[in-house]
C-alpha cells in the first residue's frame, strides 16, 4: 500500500509516520508537509533513511501540486493531519486557517476522488479532527460522536467545516472515509506554543507561566503515542463513513495541571518544592474561551479495543524527561520567528 500522511513533520503527524514506517514494512509511507513553523524534520531523524519512507515538501493549499503527487504516487490511503491548529493564531489570522484547514482538505478530497473514482475498494481517506468542533461543555456531560457541532473559535470553525466536507464527499461521491475527533494531545516533539511544552520551556528558563483567566478551564488530555496507536487502529479496522472520538478519560483544570507540572519539574531539576509555582502569572482571558472539553471514547474502546496505555502522571513525566534530554531540539524551535510570536502573544 502507498499511504500519504499529511502534516507528518508536525507533532502528532511525526508520531503517526514513525508508527506506520516501523510497523508496516510492506507499506510505503509518504510524508507531505509544508514545513511551516511547527513542521520539523528533526522530529523524524531516526527513520528518515528507512527504505519505506519518502518525504514530500509541499502545501495542501496548492491544488495542482496535490493533484500531481496523487497521480505520480497513486496513493491507496490518506491520513490527513495537516492543519493550522493553534486557537490564539486563529484569532489573529483566521484566513490562514480557512486556507489550510478547509481549502487544503478539499484539495485532498478532490485528488483522492479523481484517483480512486474507478475503484474505491481497499481505499480510505482518514480525516483527523478535534474535539473543539463540539464547542463547550458545562460541568457535566461528555462529547459523543453524535454531539451537535458548535465551534466557538476560527480554528474550531475551520475544522468543523473540513469535517463536513469529508462527510459530504462520502455521501455525494461515495468516497470511503473515516473521521476521528481527539482531545488535547501532549508528549515529545510538541512545538512550544501549546500549554505543556510552553510551560516546560518557561520553567527551564525561569520565565512566567501565563495562565488564562482563573485557570479553571478543563481539558481532556491524551499522550500522543496513544493517539498514534488509535489512528493506526482506526485506519485499519474502523468502519467506513464512521466517526470515532478519541480521548484519555483524563480531565484536568488548567491550573491543577500547571501545578502538577511545576511539582514534577522541581523534582527533576533539583529545585526546592514550590519554586516553579512562583512563576504562575494570570493573564487576560482568550476571547471565546471554551470552558470544558471531555470526550466519551467508549465507541472506539468497545468496537476496536483501544484504550490509553499510560496515566497522565506517567505520560507527563515521560514528556518532561524527553524535553530535558533534548534541549538542542528545544533551543532550535524556540529561536527566530517563534520568539517574535511569543512576545506578541504573551508579553
Amino acid at each position: 500500500m502507498q499511504i500519504l500522511i499529511t502534516g507528518g513533520a508536525g507533532f502528532i503527524g511525526s508520531h503517526v509516520v514513525r508508527k506506520l514506517v516501523n510497523t508496516y514494512s510492506e507499506y510505503h509511507i509518504y510524508n507531505l508537509d509544508a514545513l511551516t513553523y511547527a513542521g520539523n524534520l528533526e522530529n523524524l531523524k531516526d527513520i528518515d533513511k528507512a527504505p519505506n519512507y519518502t518525504f514530500l515538501k509541499g502545501d495542501i493549499v496548492d491544488a495542482e501540486f496535490v493533484k500531481q503527487i496523487f497521480e505520480k504516487y497513486r496513493f491507496d490511503g490518506v491520513i490527513h493531519l495537516a492543519a493550522e491548529s493553534h486557537v490564539d493564531r486563529s484569532i489573529t489570522d483566521p484566513l490562514a486557517f480557512v486556507h489550510t484547514n478547509i481549502i487544503g482538505t478539499v484539495n485532498l478530497l478532490n485528488a483522492a476522488r479523481d484517483l480512486w473514482k474507478e475503484d474505491f475498494s481497499n481505499k480510505r481517506f482518514y480525516h483527523v479532527s478535534t474535539d473543539e468542533v463540539y464547542g463547550s461543555l458545562g460541568a457535566e456531560g461528555l462529547f459523543t460522536e453524535t454531539t451537535a457541532y458548535d465551534p466557538n473559535s476560527p480554528y474550531s470553525a475551520s475544522k468543523a467545516s473540513s469535517d463536513h466536507f469529508v462527510r459530504a464527499y462520502g455521501e455525494t461521491y461515495g468516497l470511503p472515509y473515516v473521521v476521528s475527533n481527539c482531545s488535547n494531545n501532549y508528549g515529545p516533539n510538541h512545538f512550544p506554543e501549546k500549554l505543556i511544552p510552553l510551560f516546560i520551556n518557561n520553567i527551564i528558563n525561569n520565565k512566567p507561566l501565563p495562565v488564562y483567566g482563573d485557570g479553571k478551564y478543563t481539558r481532556d488530555w491524551l499522550y500522543v503515542k496513544d493517539h498514534a496507536d488509535a489512528i493506526d487502529l482506526v485506519f485499519h479496522k474502523g468502519s467506513n463513513h464512521e466517526t470515532y472520538n478519541i480521548g484519555g478519560f483524563n480531565e484536568w483544570q488548567n491550573i491543577d495541571l500547571v501545578k502538577l507540572l511545576c511539582q514534577q519539574m522541581d523534582q527533576k531539576l533539583g529545585r526546592s518544592e514550590g519554586t516553579s509555582e512562583k512563576l504562575i502569572t494570570y493573564v487576560k482571558d482568550r476571547p471565546g474561551h471554551d470552558l470544558r472539553y471531555a470526550i466519551d471514547a467508549s465507541k472506539i474502546n468497545s468496537e476496536l479495543g483501544w484504550k490509553p496505555s499510560v496515566t497522565f502522571e506517567e505520560g507527563l513525566a515521560r514528556t518532561i524527561d524527553w524535553y530535558l534530554e533534548n534541549e538542542t531540539w528545544l533551543n532550535n524551535v524556540t529561536s527566530g520567528d517563534y520568539q517574535a510570536y511569543y512576545e506578541e502573544m504573551y508579553s
